[in-house]
């Protein structure tokens, strides 16, 4: 949820700015939501990596725990800038949906275990579960922001 909010605000902030005039980028909503998504991504990407200790609690069932966070923390910080090289723009928002679906199994344990949610988010029952319900609106976004824009400019 906190996330989403950070989507909204960096979206939100962007879109006023390009209303103004001064950055005709970012007139166009989607592209404020795909900076939002970059910069949310390589924020959380290197919290991966500098503070590995605040993902490995969710990743307790797996042996393969440091490796999945410093796996997921560095392709989080290359998808999340890649989403800006046109070239790489489709296949970095893939990644960043393939990441969420792969993310979906720890955020059920952190769910079904009451964990705090990372970064010591609360632990109650309602926060934990209505984070699951955001996953699939966070994998419409990335698709919304960085795939469905560049398909219709190669169709039109």
């Amino acid at each position: 949820m906190v996330f989403f909010i950070g989507l909204l605000a960096i979206s939100s902030f962007s879109w006023l700015i390009g209303l103004t005039g001064s950055i005709p980028y970012l007139k166009a909503f989607p592209n404020c939501m795909k900076i939002a998504v970059a910069i949310l991504f390589v924020i959380i990407g290197f919290m991966h990596l500098l503070k590995p200790e605040k993902f490995l609690y969710m990743l307790t069932w797996t042996k393969y725990a440091p490796a999945c966070v410093l796996i997921s923390g560095v392709l989080e910080i290359l998808f999340g800038l890649s989403l800006f090289v046109p070239s790489l723009q489709t296949v970095a928002a893939w990644g960043i949906i393939i990441l969420l679906v792969l993310m979906f199994p720890a955020n059920i344990y952190v769910a079904i275990k009451q964990l705090p949610a990372p970064g010591g988010l609360p632990a109650k029952p309602w926060y934990t579960w209505s984070r699951l319900l955001f996953q699939p609106i966070y994998i419409l976004w990335v698709y919304y922001a960085a795939i469905l824009p560049l398909a219709q400019f190669k169709a039109g």
